[in-house]
């Protein structure tokens, strides 16, 4: 019996070791899952405080890009407004250039038909005027012809 009584106690001993063990081993397990957790904050914490400095450099960064935006903006609505009207301009300088090399033309062409046209009025003149010499003169000898006729002592 004395076996028994000491194997009853002996469990019991084995029991109570297994239950420190135990005990030791949760709480162990439970030591390390705290500072699982712990550095599990600290690294959660650092995360959150690189986000925040991201998103604060975000912000910065998208307020530089809209005050560059707003640097550069008019100058190409100036610029882009001065280029139309150059080629607004030149299109119609293209137009004018062609439209006096026509209208030139054409001058040229009347200038050329108003000198021959000169040239054959100044030739009709001096025709007429020598028919019209040639007339007085026949008239004048007509005259003369019949004044003799009429008075032969002239």
């Amino acid at each position: 019996m004395k076996n028994l009584a000491t194997m009853g106690s002996g469990a019991s001993v084995d029991e109570k070791d297994d239950e420190e063990i135990s005990r030791k081993a949760f709480a162990s397990f439970q030591a390390r899952e705290d500072e699982i957790e712990k550095r599990k904050m600290m690294v959660k914490e650092r995360v959150e405080m690189k986000l925040g400095r991201a998103e604060e450099e975000t912000r910065r960064l998208a307020q530089v890009w809209e005050e560059l935006e707003v640097l550069t903006d008019p100058m190409r609505k100036e610029i882009g407004t001065v280029r139309k009207k150059i080629d607004v301009a030149n299109r119609e300088v293209r137009s004018l250039g062609q439209n006096c090399q026509k209208k030139e033309k054409e001058y040229k062409e009347a200038l050329e038909a108003f000198h021959q046209k000169n040239n054959e009025k100044n030739q009709l003149t001096a025709t007429l005027m020598e028919l019209v010499k040639e007339s007085e003169n026949t008239r004048l000898k007509k005259l003369e012809e019949l004044s003799k006729t009429i008075d032969p002592s002239c």
